[in-house]
């Protein structure tokens, strides 16, 4: 297949194109010139969607697949360019388009989603910076340009959290490093909650797959394929390294005196007992995505254990440092030993 990728060098479309290119597929790259180092041998159109998408005008594509669209207008523009010229458009969407996540495999396709009215996206630029708030509708507004723009023609996959080797948010970095170290490990909440997220390497794997079946249709995309607890998740994760080291629950109550950032400084932590902003309420609950329709169409994943490793490898070979954002040790161990003291009283 000919496939043009929007981005393509970064994460998620860096493991698109490597997917695709495994798979013999002939591939070329629209974005703004960035990492070029990343894929040397494939032919770039250099230059910014928002003002030059007639550069991938007049030729003809089997795919298209968006990893970078924010703006609707900025996508109508790409979608309108390639309409007449591509069997199937792809856009990665996102979970952040749901209103709530609450219920364990409760939130299929068919959920309640955050929007905009046409007034408000009218009055965001397509410079603007695009907020955690305005993050999640702007991303469904995409998708219903998506789905009008190509009638049929338009494949949206709305993944979870997305991991693995190259990520640059440390949101599961901060847990492959954590469970390596032999010290006493700080875990929040309750043993039991519900966890999810995809490998990145499954996404951009069954993302190909969709393309080459031509597959279209609105899909979930999160893992594992059955019930994760962060127990378990911490648990098999000491094991991988060897870690001797104790696992400390400490209540989200406590957390929350503790100023800890939800999420931010414990990825994968969302508060079941307070809302983390007023405009979301408390889970109260398993907080989890239906993922049957994309398991129905092929999606498969690795063992997780297998993702941590990977991810903790690619970690350590680049030599990177963790973002500031993540609980920093000396607060951690501050946090402990306070718990200790209270649970001793």
């Amino acid at each position: 297949m000919n496939i043009l990728v929007i981005g393509g060098t970064k994460f998620v479309g860096r493991h698109i194109v490597e997917a695709a290119m495994n798979k013999g597929h002939n591939v070329t790259l629209f974005n703004r010139g960035t990492n070029r180092e990343v894929f040397p041998e494939l032919e770039w159109i250099q230059g910014d969607r928002l003002n030059d998408s007639h550069l991938i005008s007049g030729r003809k594509w089997d795919a298209l697949i968006d990893t970078c669209g924010y703006h609707p207008e900025t996508v109508r523009k790409s979608v309108q360019t390639v309409v007449d010229n591509t069997e199937i458009y792809t856009f990665i969407s996102t979970a952040s388009v749901y209103k709530n996540f609450i219920n364990e495999d409760h939130v299929d396709e068919e959920g309640a989603v955050l929007t905009l009215s046409s007034e408000k996206v009218k009055t965001i630029s397509e410079t603007d910076e695009v907020t955690s708030e305005k993050y999640g509708p702007l991303k469904y507004h995409c998708e219903q340009v998506v789905h009008e723009e190509m009638e049929r023609r338009g494949l949206v996959i709305r993944p979870g959290l997305i991991v693995g080797p190259y990520d640059p948010t440390d949101r599961f970095t901060y847990w492959a490093k954590r469970l390596a170290e032999n010290r006493e490990i700080l875990a929040p909440g309750r043993p039991d909650r519900k966890i999810q997220f995809i490998d990145v390497r499954d996404l951009a794997e069954w993302t190909i797959h969709m393309v080459e079946q031509q597959i279209v249709g609105t899909y979930n995309a999160v893992g594992p394929e059955v019930k994760l607890m962060m127990e378990t998740f911490l648990e098999k994760g000491k094991i991988l390294f060897n870690n001797k080291a104790d696992i400390t629950w400490v209540s989200e109550s406590f957390l929350k005196r503790c100023n800890v950032a939800p999420w931010v400084e414990l990825p994968l932590w969302i508060p079941e007992t307070y809302p983390i902003s007023e405009d979301l309420p408390a889970p109260n609950g398993d907080i989890g995505l239906n993922n049957f329709k994309a398991i129905k169409e092929g999606l498969t994943f690795r063992p997780f254990e297998q993702t941590i490793k990977d991810t903790h490898d690619w970690y350590m070979k680049e030599n990177r440092t963790l973002s500031d954002a993540c609980l920093a040790d000396s607060k951690e161990k501050t946090i402990l030993k306070k718990w200790m003291q209270a649970a001793s009283v």
